[in-house]
């Protein structure tokens, strides 16, 4: 079970996002996180994964704190990717990232159709879309439990956003994997979704 326990957030002095929200996500639920822009599903999302911590509350995978270092059992992926990604690094370092043993790496990549001749590329040399795939290429190559999507397809077009969500959600579904995603698109939500739960 992912958990969020009285989670209190607000950036530097300013004023609360939210104060003594709870959330608890079962493995192989699909919760989408439901809240007017700037409403804090982002910086939620972050605090799930442990990009962010709360100024008060915790958040628990199975009654355990998420890991301070190594791989972590929650894998955030998000709207940006160029944002999440060393631009020093070739996408083959990229993908190393996560540990996953090379036989995996090759099964996500024929899964998100990532070309041979990306791998020797550096970020600025892809496309939001080919980046994306990596991304999520990474977070799935790392065995995560719990996967948070924040907005993966809302930049990309729309055989590519039809792609990469068909391969999550088999993902999911083979792996029982428990799935918290944003998104702004009522249609994708509708059939994705298993529980909404809103912010505001």
């Amino acid at each position: 079970m992912l958990e969020a326990r009285a989670i209190a957030f607000g950036y530097g002095g300013g004023p609360l996002l939210y104060e003594g929200f709870s959330l608890a996500v079962a493995p192989g639920e699909r919760v989408q996180l439901a809240a007017p822009s700037g409403a804090g599903k982002t910086t939620l999302a972050r605090i799930l994964a442990g990009y962010e911590r709360p100024r008060a509350g915790t958040v628990l995978v199975d009654g355990a704190p998420l890991p301070r270092r190594g791989r972590c059992p929650v894998q955030l992926v998000g709207q940006h990717p160029e944002l999440t990604v060393d631009p020093r690094q070739t996408m083959a370092a990229v993908l190393a990232e996560a540990g996953a043993a090379p036989e995996e790496v090759e099964r996500l990549r024929a899964l998100l159709g990532i070309r041979d001749r990306w791998l020797t590329r550096y970020p600025r040399e892809l496309s939001g879309g080919e980046l994306q795939r990596f991304c999520i290429a990474r977070a799935l190559a790392a065995s995560p439990r719990y996967l948070i999507a924040d907005e993966v397809s809302t930049m990309l077009d729309a055989v590519t956003q039809a792609q990469i969500w068909s391969v999550l959600l088999a993902e999911a579904r083979a792996r029982d994997l428990g799935l918290v995603f944003v998104s702004h698109s009522p249609a994708l939500a509708a059939r994705i979704a298993t529980r909404v739960v809103p912010l505001a």
